[in-house]
């Protein structure tokens, strides 16, 4: 992207954070830091796939990014325009309120939209696959004649590969498989003519002969529609997969923030934060040789309610030394057009000089040895 170009959407210090009673409702509440100081921009017809474990934040990011869910913090514009100043104009009675030179809420909300994980859920099961599909194009294109949306409609089901459209469009959900049902879900998101759409681990509930197949399936519409995506998954391999045919970015998430943002090649085969090679290591087909060991101290999450000080991944980070518990390492860049959170990727840190966290050195380095010939 061209650095004057206005990116379609822009996440600026974004922070999510949940009050959640604590067990029994004794104690009061405690605050759970789903997603904390995120930035991220995705420029037109981009691709930018989220990965992490669950309970990262990805997804809370995801629905952040498409206006589904109101930051705590931090702001997200589209097109330049904050989303939420738009929702509270649309909101207001006051008639001057709207600025003329102000994007509505409401064509923010058509232009950014979300294919679920569960297609079945998201579809009413109550309607035919085309009275499913006819809705957006009721609201959003009125001028269309019923002959019209029926032609449109059927044409999509074509261009995804259910035919006949005929008898695909009078089936209710629970006649189709869950590829199909994805494929309406798909072809509902795309009626809206979105300039974005988050795909939350949109085909990680297929067979994985039919993943290829949708992964292949979106790309190829993006071309046809010109819209984003943004994925949300925990699979580093289909993670490579998307990105690597969209040309996009690959971005790590761990416990709210995000730690590593780049180009495949350089995320897979370099990479640069020590919890992008526990994903590595955890997607055995990334691996160039079989590392027994995982590149990690402790299994244990913590708790996103109290965040560890300093690197949130120290006490499970097997390279983490003094100064990574008490300070937080920020976002900089590491190579062309990636973006790192470790104080390893800058050659004359304090880091270097600092003490080793922890007992078991001589396991820690060995297998940071592997992780490095990887």
């Amino acid at each position: 992207m061209n650095a004057n170009d206005e990116p379609l959407l822009s996440i600026e210090n974004v922070n999510v954070h949940f009050k959640s009673s604590k067990l029994m409702g004794l104690g009061g509440s405690e605050t759970v830091h789903a997603v904390d100081d995120v930035s991220l921009s995705i420029p037109e017809n981009d691709v930018v796939v989220l990965v992490g474990e669950s309970g990262c934040g990805k997804t809370t990011l995801g629905k952040t990014a498409v206006a589904l869910q109101r930051p705590t913090g931090g702001t997200v514009k589209y097109r330049g325009q904050n989303v939420w100043e738009a929702k509270r104009s649309a909101d207001s009675l006051n008639p001057f309120a709207n600025r003329s030179d102000e994007i509505p809420f409401k064509e923010i909300r058509r232009s950014l939209q979300i294919i679920h994980q569960d297609p079945g859920s998201s579809l009413n099961s109550n309607y035919t696959v085309e009275s499913t599909l006819e809705d957006p194009l009721k609201r959003w294109q009125s001028d269309l004649s019923k002959e019209d949306r029926q032609a449109r409609i059927h044409g999509m089901l074509d261009r995804v590969g259910m035919t006949p459209a005929e008898d695909y469009a009078n089936r209710y959900p629970h006649q189709l498989s869950g590829g199909e049902q994805q494929r309406v879900a798909l072809v509902r998101a795309l009626l809206m003519n979105p300039d974005l759409i988050l795909a939350d681990e949109s085909i990680s509930a297929l067979d994985v002969s039919l993943r290829v197949e949708m992964m292949d399936l979106m790309l190829e519409l993006q071309d046809l529609f010109n819209t984003s995506y943004l994925f949300i998954s925990h699979n580093l391999s289909n993670a490579k997969y998307i990105a690597s045919k969209a040309d996009g970015r690959i971005g790590i998430m761990y416990l709210g923030e995000l730690v590593e943002i780049g180009p495949v090649d350089q995320i897979i085969e370099d990479p640069q934060h020590p919890y992008t090679q526990v994903l590595k290591w955890a997607t055995p087909d990334l691996l160039s040789k079989n590392v027994e060991e995982p590149p990690l101290r402790s299994l244990d999450v913590p708790d996103p309610a109290n965040p560890p000080s300093g690197c949130r991944f120290h006490n499970r980070c097997p390279e983490a030394r003094e100064v990574c518990a008490k300070k937080h390492p920020e976002m900089r860049e590491t190579g062309s057009e990636r973006r790192a959170a470790c104080f390893r990727a800058e050659d004359d840190h304090e880091y270097w000089d600092s003490e080793p966290l922890g007992e078991g050195s001589e396991r820690d380095q060995a297998t940071e040895a592997d992780s490095v010939a990887d």
